[in-house]
């Protein structure tokens, strides 16, 4: 039996349409994945290894951003950056007699700059999403102090690094910072100077206490 020519074309249109489909979802596809990774580079990276799976991970680094769209984030008064810029000397100074409460009150610093400027308070995890959004250049030196935090074994040395992480961290919500690895390298600076640290006793617990409660 002859086939009618015209259900042969029809069939290679359908044919084409579908091609153009698929042409166009992975083009699409590829246009989200790149806007993604130019818009949170290495969390974009983090992001896929904790979900396992590329498209699950930019689902969740979109709806990120979608939510703190919904957020009134607001740069800090001058002022605020004054009165920051005075308590975060006094934690640096602070580091080389007391390096673990430094520490500690250098992330409760950063938590309550992030609380005047809008971001909702909540576990660390979601206070490190709403951040990956709008300064994703140093989400992870928020994650790594944090471990440090965390860690009831850390060294003098974490302390150490852990306050640089920090500092970059600060200087980021507070506006100065120009360079990641120069300002990095300002800390370091300024943690080693004057005299070594003193050895963080093995019974010495981490003490958070409130940016509030730091002495002016």
């Amino acid at each position: 039996m002859a086939i009618d020519p015209q259900w042969i074309w029809i069939a290679l249109l359908a044919v084409a349409v579908l091609v153009a489909i698929v042409l166009i979802a992975a083009g699409a596809r590829r246009t989200r994945t790149s806007t993604l990774k130019s818009k949170f580079g290495k969390e974009y990276d983090h992001v896929v290894r904790t979900t396992g799976n590329r498209r699950r991970a930019e689902d969740a680094l979109i709806a990120r951003a979608e939510e703190v769209k919904a957020l009134e984030i607001r740069p800090l008064s001058a002022s605020d950056r004054e009165r920051y810029r005075r308590d975060w000397n006094r934690v640096e100074q602070r580091f080389v007699e007391r390096p673990t409460t430094a520490v500690a009150e250098a992330d409760e610093v950063v938590a309550d700059v992030m609380r005047v400027m809008g971001y909702p308070m909540g576990d660390f995890d979601k206070h490190a999403a709403h951040l990956s959004v709008t300064h994703p250049r140093v989400i992870e030196h928020y994650r790594s102090g944090h471990r440090v935090i965390t860690n009831t074994n850390a060294s003098t040395e974490d302390l150490r690094q852990a306050m640089l992480h920090y500092r970059a961290l600060f200087e980021e919500l507070i506006g100065e910072r120009t360079d990641v690895a120069t300002d990095v390298r300002r800390a370091s600076e300024v943690a080693t100077s004057s005299s070594q640290p003193r050895a963080r006793r093995d019974d010495e617990p981490i003490e958070p206490r409130s940016g509030r409660d730091i002495d002016h």
